[in-house]
């Protein structure tokens, strides 16, 4: 994990020697640190050699039309989704509105005597084996950031240069750490957090770390008045608040706008759909309404909660509702824009009735849909798509001025402001990357989630270690095509160096990771599970068909051949290992052979589980355009025989475990049965137990199995 000592030594006694008289006096160390402690959002950036004239992307196009769907490849240009077009988000957001309202970058550094030793660092960086703080702490030439990981901290992404200006000796403490021209050329090269690029200064070369970006949300938003909100608020003064305090323009003005924030007592529901990322987007945004002072609704509550039990209780309660909806769409199925609209349809009654509520449509649909929510349900205040979810505070600032407001904007993630409300305290998510570059030809998921964009190693680091510290005892780590983790940044990372480090974390009992592409997923991943004690022996590989012609229309990049050699490949290295799947049926021009040979894969893996689907048409999504669509019968039929082998093979798998002893983590009490608790085993199986869930909640404990169902176990604590 480092140098050999030998030669850490020998570069030591070098930097110390070169670089003994650049010392900083305990006053700018003082501001440096300050610096390093500040923290703030994140976002955009330039590309090297790069200029934004070269950036533009072409929209000339011609958009196809059907009866029910068009299919315009540029209809989104924030996230292109042909192949071909770029998939470098550091272009993407150089183009967009992004850019111009990003503020500042969060840098760290490694001070070097020679551009040989910082070069022999880079690759040392690239090959995944230390972090950036820790070589920092070992190699940097400046003492001042030295003992902090190299910790610069928030610099403006727009250094003044001219020293006639007022604003020029705002960030003169820095000049002696990292001067004003090199953190000019840093910004200018990129702002993409987690890149590392070098540069020369008066002081040396420098090896510098993009940390987080911060920039101005608001801004980047589109924000109007809304068409009817003029009515909404002139009966909102007709109706009868009864024992609420009238709200200031929009909802959220009172807990926005008043000194006394806890004074108003407003409490939001949250209704999430679709995969685990939108669950942990949902505990982000979660988290960021409750920073705000706003609580979770309850299902009990009613207005005379409101006076903190103050006064007598009315005989007749009056049923209260939430105050903040909140809405985290998934657009992966059929009919996903009109789930949306039903869902909001009792709200949107809500407010033309009079009530002060406050409509909030986020996720896939949201950035998919954009302006035209607003135009099907004027009610609605806020529209944002997946990358805003750990930034609905600042966005919420317009919607309390009377504002509709749509974030849809591309961007760079920007590190949680604010801790995640987290739905369980064992087990707690993990977003290492966001985004999808594949073109899968049936998926929207590039249209709505963006170009992918790896977290920092560190930052990653750094949550799962909050976690622990806080009692967790495991992580799944998140992202739409998890092994592509590492290959958007400067220099390129490995997913397999990832999990061994974040495996690696003290206290961390177990760790998890979805969904593994096949055209990706290295064999060194294999091996890292296999050499991490804390990774479980469960993967999560969508093999999607058994047709090598169907997996060629659907654009997965990948043959049945080198799905079977992966699987060959994690049953050689870990022989008990849990292998689950995701499959489609009735893909346009999908034959009754090629369904055979999906079932004829499925009999030969023997998956512990495959979540199956029916193939619908996407919008934007050149399947949805094909010919040879499937009837709805024939899907139904293939779905109906490809779930009875599914759980044919789940009960087999599953039943090889009785009479055996398997440890399980103990998560919740058993709804059906409260005298029993629930935990999975290592392989992801859910199994029941007697137990006390308030003794055993967190506990790693021994069952020995002697029930086998399809889908969970049960046996005896031993």
């Amino acid at each position: 994990m480092a140098f050999k000592s030998t030669t850490l030594l020998c570069l030591l006694a070098c930097f110390h020697a070169v670089y003994s008289a650049y010392s900083f006096n305990g006053m700018v160390r003082d501001r440096l640190i300050g610096q390093s402690k500040r923290h703030g959002g994140g976002l955009p950036l330039v590309n090297q050699r790069t200029t934004s004239s070269t950036l533009q992307a072409s929209t000339a196009t011609t958009a196809k039309t059907t009866s029910k769907l068009e299919f315009d490849p540029h209809r989104n240009a924030k996230y292109p989704t042909q192949r071909g077009d770029t998939t470098d988000s550091r272009k993407i957001v150089a183009t967009g509105a992004g850019r111009s309202h990003i503020t500042a970058v969060r840098l760290k550094h490694i001070l070097f005597a020679t551009d040989e030793l910082a070069q022999s660092t880079l690759h040392q960086l690239r090959s995944g084996d230390i972090l950036f703080e820790d070589l920092a702490k070992q190699l940097s030439a400046c003492t001042e950031t030295r003992n902090h990981g190299g910790e610069i901290g928030w610099v403006s992404s727009d250094p003044i240069t001219d020293p006639e200006s007022t604003d020029y000796d705002a960030e003169s403490h820095l000049d002696q750490v990292l001067p004003r021209s090199a953190r000019q050329t840093v910004v200018q090269i990129t702002t993409k957090p987690g890149d590392v690029i070098s540069v020369q200064s008066e002081r040396g070369f420098h090896l510098v770390q993009i940390v987080d970006v911060m920039a101005d949300v608001r801004k980047m938003a589109t924000t109007r008045k809304p068409r009817s909100r003029s009515s909404f608020l002139e009966n909102n003064k007709k109706s009868k608040t009864g024992n609420k305090e009238k709200l200031p323009e929009g909802i959220f003005g009172g807990i926005l706008q008043q000194q006394d924030p806890t004074k108003v007592d407003l409490t939001y529901k949250i209704e999430t759909m679709g995969c685990q990322m939108n669950l942990a987007d949902s505990e982000r945004i979660e988290g960021q309404l409750q920073a705000l002072g706003i609580r979770p609704f309850k299902d009990d509550d009613d207005d005379d909660d409101n006076n903190n039990g103050n006064k007598k209780r009315k005989k007749k309660r009056n049923k209260r509702n939430p105050d903040v909806v909140v809405l985290n769409t998934c657009s992966i199925r059929d009919h996903a824009e009109q789930k949306v609209y039903s869902y909001i349809g009792p709200h949107a009654r809500r407010k033309r009735n009079g009530e002060n509520v406050a409509i909030i449509v986020a996720g896939c649909v949201a950035q998919q849909e954009g302006e035209r929510l607003l135009q099907r349900a004027p009610e609605v205040d806020l529209v944002m798509g997946p990358q805003y979810a750990n930034r609905i505070g600042d966005l919420l600032e317009d919607v309390s001025n009377g504002n509709q407001v749509v974030a849809t904007e591309a961007t760079h993630i920007m590190e949680d402001s604010t801790k995640p409300r987290r739905q369980s305290t064992v087990a707690a998510w993990c977003n290492v990357i966001y985004g999808c570059n594949e073109r899968c030809t049936f998926c929207i998921v590039p249209t709505t989630r963006g170009v992918e964009q790896s977290r920092p190693i560190r930052s990653i680091v750094q949550e799962v270690e909050d976690l622990v510290k806080q009692g967790y005892k495991e992580v799944t780590l998140l992202g739409q095509n998890i092994d592509a983790y590492g290959r958007d940044m400067i220099p390129k990372q490995k997913f397999s160096d990832l999990i061994s480090i974040v495996g690696g974390v003290p206290g961390l009992k177990r760790l998890r990771f979805v969904t593994s592409h096949p055209r990706y997923m290295s064999l060194g991943v294999v091996d890292a599970v296999a050499e991490t004690p804390t990774a479980c022996e469960s993967f999560h590989i969508p093999f999607q068909s058994g047709s090598n012609e169907i997996l060629a229309a659907m654009g997965r990049g990948h043959t049945r051949e080198k799905y079977l050699y992966i699987i060959n490949r994690i049953r050689s290295r870990i022989p008990d290992a849990a292998i689950n799947a995701d499959a489609i049926v009735g893909f346009p021009g999908e034959t009754e052979e090629q369904f055979q040979e999906t079932l004829s894969l499925m009999e030969e893996v023997v998956f512990d589980s495959v979540n199956t689907a029916a193939y619908s048409p996407r919008p934007n999504t050149p399947a949805a355009l094909m010919e040879n669509q499937i009837p709805d019968e024939v899907k139904q039929d293939r779905l109906q025989r490809i779930l009875a082998l599914n759980k044919k093979h789940a009960a087999q798998r599953r039943a090889r475990l009785l009479g055996e002893t398997v440890e399980i983590l103990v998560e919740e009490r058993n709804v059906k049965v409260p005298n029993q608790v629930m935990g999975r085993t290592r392989h992801g199986y859910l199994v029941f137990c007697e137990g006390d869930i308030d003794e055993l909640k967190g506990c790693l404990v021994h069952v020995q199995i002697d029930t086998s169902q399809v889908y969970h176990l049960a046996g005896k604590r031993v």
